[in-house]
């Protein structure tokens, strides 16, 4: 049996290692965001933390000086196209264009659908999704007129997948960036750039934990079938397998963090 189309590609780093990379963190000044650059830091990358609040970004550098070559910070409003422009041209000119991104910037809203406003929706569409579109396509440019590979991170929701009361345009948006990353993908294989999506599931953070303690998110964790929130660490190993490059021939791919909760019944 001839195995010469199955061996495996020489000089791959088979390990969940960063290094040398450069990754762009949107949304980094809390929550996820916080969690994925933490993660990024130790696994060898120089990480670029960006928001549109300096102040936040500055703290949280600070909080990593045993990484303060490898932390850079960028302002950044996802939303804008033209301040997302600016920061690419700040990473280029200062540090280096990013072949990690994790488009991470996102917001939602708790409201019934007939009580939103316009301005409700377009704040969380705009955001979820307009703003991975600005900032994928952008690091996609400049990538690959400098004939560069690299690897875009989505984050999604398993509120793409199913639904849940009072978060229409959320749920909305997740799905759309599920349905972007695919589009995508097929368009920039050929510039070597991968595209996919990490989609959690309710994971726990300081603004939803006093809910979770509640009767009604107790309610909720035993619906999980793994019977527990979680934890931001649960992500780090999904989100450097789409960093790095064991994932080399993964693209157009959603990878589900969420305790088996979109198994559980309905």
């Amino acid at each position: 049996m001839n195995n010469s189309n199955n061996t495996n590609p020489k000089n791959t780093d088979w390990s969940l290692r960063v290094d040398g990379k450069v990754a762009l963190v949107t949304g980094a000044a809390g929550g996820l965001g916080y969690s994925f650059s933490r993660c990024l830091l130790e696994a060898g990358a120089t990480v670029i933390v960006s928001g549109r609040r300096r102040d936040a970004l500055e703290s949280l550098k600070g909080e990593f000086p045993e990484y303060a070559d490898r932390i850079h910070v960028v302002t950044m409003d996802v939303t804008d196209e033209g301040s997302v422009a600016d920061a690419f041209e700040t990473m280029a000119d200062d540090i280096a264009t990013p072949d990690v991104v994790v488009s991470n910037a996102g917001v939602a809203t708790s409201k019934k659908a007939l009580d939103l406003t316009g301005s409700d929706w377009d704040r969380v569409i705009d955001t979820n999704l307009k703003g991975c579109w600005l900032v994928g396509t952008e690091a996609a440019r400049r990538l690959s007129a400098a004939n560069r590979g690299g690897t875009i991170i989505m984050i999604s929701s398993i509120l793409g997948h199913r639904v849940a009361g009072n978060v229409a345009p959320y749920a909305a948006a997740k799905a759309g960036v599920e349905q972007l990353t695919r589009a995508l993908a097929l368009e920039w294989a050929r510039y070597g750039i991968r595209v996919n999506t990490l989609a959690p599931g309710y994971i726990e953070t300081d603004l939803n934990r006093e809910f979770f303690a509640s009767e009604p998110g107790q309610k909720m964790i035993r619906r999980i079938p793994q019977r527990r929130l979680g934890q931001a660490d649960d992500l780090s190993g999904p989100l450097l397998l789409l960093a790095s490059g064991l994932s080399q021939y993964m693209t157009g791919s959603t990878l589900v963090v969420d305790g088996g909760h979109l198994q559980s019944s309905l």
